[in-house]
């Protein structure tokens, strides 16, 4: 991909959901190496590598994680981005046991509340200046 630093994991997540944002936030806080590269699915960057893989721009129900060329979805996507951010967190990936069916469904009940139970903004998270350089444009 010739999209700046997608040689790194990226995740396209909703931009104005703000329990995605403070998953971003989480996963950001975790990574001090800044080994993860994000873009909200708002953007042109999100839009234009998410056409290389046939998935729908306009689709916010899904947390998408880019990997080693591999588009991951909704609870796959969630475990694999536990996996990679290593220590403790490395553990949860157990749960891709789990059959996927019955985890997605548990992750689409989720995703359709989060709106109502953790809010929404009217515009896009703004990475501060310290961060902005993991986020495409």
């Amino acid at each position: 991909m010739s999209d700046k630093n997608t040689e790194h994991p990226l995740i396209i997540f909703d931009g104005v959901c703000n329990y995605c944002c403070g998953v971003v936030n989480f996963i950001i806080s975790r990574d001090p190496s800044g080994v993860f590269r994000f873009a909200p699915f708002q953007s042109d960057a999100a839009k234009r590598i998410l056409e290389r893989y046939n998935y729908p721009v306009d689709s916010l129900d899904s947390f998408v994680l880019i990997d080693e060329g591999k588009l991951y979805t909704k609870s796959g996507a969630g475990l694999r981005v536990q996996k990679l951010l290593g220590g403790i967190h490395k553990l949860l990936y157990a749960f891709i046991l789990v059959p996927a069916p019955i985890r997605d469904a548990v992750y689409d009940y989720i995703a359709r509340n989060r709106y109502k139970w953790y809010g929404k903004k009217d515009e896009c998270m703004i990475p501060s200046p310290e961060i902005r350089s993991r986020f495409l444009e």
